[in-house]
């Protein structure tokens, strides 16, 4: 399980590399659920980036791909999501919010970050989210917390990603 927050650049393994599972950021959650149900992000996000670079942000300078990191960073997530899943916007009721689907933010200092809807709800009826924003993967009422700027859905052939590492939220 992730219980900590480790932003550094780690040469990867590829396909199929991780940084220590104790470790990671919001992306590697991600990641690590949709490995869970025989997804690699990292190869589809680089191969993908490999093919299409143009389509992708151009916010680190990059004139090439770099599988170590493309795929851990928000905004290749979000694109890559819109250009192989489903892009809902970002004004949705909470009832639009499925188990599984993805939901990007942006924090209050302009970083962004990722979740993934869980299969629960809050005491409210808001969908609980699986996220890391610095202290380990947790399931928390933080839906409405922060700007929304994504909200996807990506389920190739039907699979729903794991999402609920981390402990039980409190209700």
């Amino acid at each position: 399980m992730t219980l900590g927050y480790d932003p550094s650049y780690v040469r990867l393994a590829y396909p199929g590399g991780d940084v220590p599972l104790e470790s990671g950021v919001c992306t590697d959650v991600v990641i690590r659920a949709y490995r869970a149900v025989g997804i690699d992000l990292q190869k589809a996000v680089h191969e993908d980036m490999a093919a299409h670079f143009s389509s992708y942000p151009r916010n680190w300078g990059l004139r090439t791909t770099d599988r170590n990191i493309d795929h851990r960073r928000v905004p290749n997530l979000q694109r890559f999501f819109s250009r192989h899943g489903l892009s809902l916007g970002s004004d949705g009721a909470d009832a639009d919010y499925l188990p599984g689907d993805l939901v990007t933010w942006r924090l209050p200092a302009g970083v962004p970050h990722i979740g993934i809807v869980s299969d629960r709800v809050s005491a409210a009826g808001t969908p609980l989210v699986v996220h890391n924003i610095g202290a380990g993967a947790r399931e928390e009422d933080v839906l409405h917390e922060f700007e929304i700027t994504g909200h996807y859905r990506y389920r190739p052939e039907g699979l729903v990603p794991a999402c609920t590492e981390g402990p039980p939220a409190a209700d």
